[in-house]
């Protein structure tokens, strides 16, 4: 690689989370940046304009092709192009395409699939000796059935190549499927689904840093309670916590297994520069103390995670990212506080906001460990994301005052819908 590398970055839209990735590449000042977009040029932020070598709209980011004859023109406009990056998990795979198309390092597509692709995900895993849920890909009706009547209920449903939680279901009963089939959730052998046991365990995560494959930091949250019960339950309000101890016992004794996991997905990589990235893990703890790993995301975490480890370690996770992935560095931090994130979502029927209730007693309750919030309002569309319609984070010296914080807001906050 030259002294000066040159990083394309696939920003879909121009929104506000994307510009934090965009501005982390456009203020490193040892790399080139280009970006590709389905936003025209001058949807680029101003301030951020002058530090972009190279722009290319694309009708689509998750089109590999399309993406690929985009970073052939920045490749003859502005320079060889080093390395790919995006934030996004629908665009690890199309980015894996590019760099098999144009021998560019990082992961490619035989990795990049092991990712998106969960049944195979699940494959590799067991097939290296990672615990995991039993599992399998149902392409009909029939195939569901099957694996129910070996495994018994309840089950989880969910999508081949799923984003978190979304469209994931739990089913207890033959009622439960005969509901998901009225839905439209059926699995064919065009749209397969991934049919798993159902664990009862604590849901946490687990963020890897790895550089060219070696494991080189680590941190890990809490889900209060799991995504599947949030998702089951659209007016329970829930919250992430990320714990002040950096030495979590819980979180250390899944490290083997971490690594293992990322050994595993890995290990087809055909270039070390695969493995360097910052992975998101999401995995259980039984009550016994053993842990399965659910799923597991190369790319940087959502639900707020990145706040929470920037305010932990004093840091900037974003520029963190950023550098990681362009320049093979990372610098871990002391972690000096504990965080949280309490996520609002409404009660009752309706499709807009009609009530906020307690949110100033609870801002003034939780005092100087509020970071920031945005709050639900009044006439504010109901919220099509499980995340709902406000947040708020908060940071503090102890896991227990952050805890405390976020059951102070979660309690006393209430929102209605109408």
């Amino acid at each position: 690689m030259r002294a000066m590398p040159h990083v394309v970055f696939i920003a879909p839209h121009f929104l506000q989370n994307t510009n934090r990735y965009v501005k982390a590449f456009a203020e490193l000042p040892d790399v080139t940046l280009s970006v590709v977009s389905e936003d025209p040029e001058e949807a680029i932020p101003a301030a951020l304009r002058a530090r972009v070598a190279g722009h290319y709209r694309v009708p689509s980011s998750s089109d590999g092709e399309a993406l690929t004859v985009a970073v052939r023109a920045i490749s003859r406009g502005v320079g060889p192009v080093d390395r790919l990056a995006g934030a996004l998990e629908e665009l690890q795979l199309p980015m894996a395409q590019v760099r098999d198309a144009l021998d560019l390092e990082g992961i490619r597509s035989d990795v990049a699939k092991s990712f998106r692709n969960k049944d195979r995900m699940k494959a590799v895993l067991r097939a290296h000796g990672v615990p995991v849920a039993r599992s399998a890909l149902a392409r009909s009706p029939q195939e569901l059935l099957t694996f129910v009547s070996q495994v018994g209920l309840p089950v989880i449903v969910k999508p081949q190549a799923g984003l978190g939680a979304r469209s994931t279901y739990r089913v207890t009963s033959r009622g439960d499927l005969d509901a998901l089939a009225r839905k439209g959730v059926v699995p064919t052998a065009q749209r397969p689904l991934q049919i798993e046991e159902f664990v009862r365990a604590r849901e946490r995560t687990c963020e890897t840093v790895t550089i060219k494959g070696e494991a080189v930091w680590r941190s890990g949250t809490r889900y209060e309670p799991s995504p599947l019960e949030v998702l089951e339950t659209p007016w329970k309000q829930y919250c992430v916590i990320l714990p002040r101890e950096e030495a979590d016992p819980e979180l250390a004794r899944f490290h083997a297994v971490n690594g293992a996991a990322l050994a595993a997905m890995f290990g087809a990589a055909g270039s070390t520069a695969a493995g360097t990235a910052l992975t998101h893990m999401e995995w259980f703890v039984r009550e016994d103390g053993t842990a399965l790993v659910n799923e597991v995301g190369v790319r940087p975490p959502g639900v707020q995670i990145m706040t929470l480890m920037s305010l932990a370690h004093e840091t900037d996770f974003w520029a963190d990212w950023a550098e990681l992935v362009a320049l093979d560095r990372f610098t871990p931090r002391p972690r000096r506080w504990a965080a949280g994130a309490a996520f609002f979502r409404g009660q009752g029927g309706g499709d807009r906001i009609v009530s906020v209730e307690g949110l100033d007693a609870a801002i003034e309750a939780v005092g100087d460990a509020l970071v920031e919030v945005r709050t639900p309002k009044v006439g504010q569309p109901r919220a099509s994301s499980y995340e709902g319609e406000g947040i708020a984070t908060v940071r503090a010296a102890t896991t227990a005052d952050v805890e405390r914080a976020l059951l102070t807001l979660i309690r006393g906050v209430q929102v209605r819908y109408g």
